[in-house]
């Protein structure tokens, strides 16, 4: 019975403020909440200098808030905030791509490689066994192999966001145009 009793009490609520915001011209600011659709713009600079990637301009980036679409540290970074407010996020390794891990680093044959991919810096695609493909990076080119890195382009990396909030929605009605 109780629970019924707060369920009436939250709904009535929700409705008087409804129509205090319509009738007084009071506007209902939303703010980032799991489950809230979000559309942002963003600049990405790694090395806190250079600038890696942006979608500042006609593409914004919208995802669901909470459903793990964004590197953990940023989403938990952007959570309260409000349409048009802007931040400076600085993300941890351990908060973005995770740290370095060697054991992702792999020894293969020469001629597993593609000819023109055989050179230090190199980025290729790998497939898991499960088929999902893969950003691997080739670190060293030796006689007969080929040292390739599985980590993350940008493991071990502390990133750093600009990013200004476009829009807040309930994201029943959406579905994201792009997500990192």
């Amino acid at each position: 019975m109780n629970k019924i009793v707060v369920i009436l009490f939250l709904c009535t609520a929700f409705f008087i403020a409804s129509v205090l915001a319509e009738t007084t011209g009071v506007e209902i600011i939303p703010i980032i909440t799991d489950g809230k659709y979000v559309v942002i713009e963003y600049t990405l600079k790694v090395d806190g200098t250079n600038v890696d990637d942006t979608n500042d301009g006609p593409t914004p980036m919208s995802f669901i808030h909470g459903k793990g679409q964004l590197v953990p540290g940023l989403e938990k970074e952007l959570s309260g905030m409000k349409k048009g407010e802007s931040k400076h996020v600085v993300v941890k390794p351990e908060d973005g791509y995770g740290n370095v891990r060697e054991d992702a680093i792999r020894e293969v044959p020469k001629d597993k490689i593609p000819e023109d991919s055989r050179k230090a810096g190199a980025q290729i695609q790998g497939r898991t066994a499960r088929g999902r493909v893969i950003p691997l990076t080739v670190r060293e080119v030796k006689d007969n192999t080929v040292i390739l890195d599985y980590n993350h382009p940008l493991a071990g990396k502390t990133l750093y966001f600009d990013v200004k909030i476009i829009d807040i929605q309930d994201s029943a009605a959406h579905t994201p145009v792009s997500s990192p």
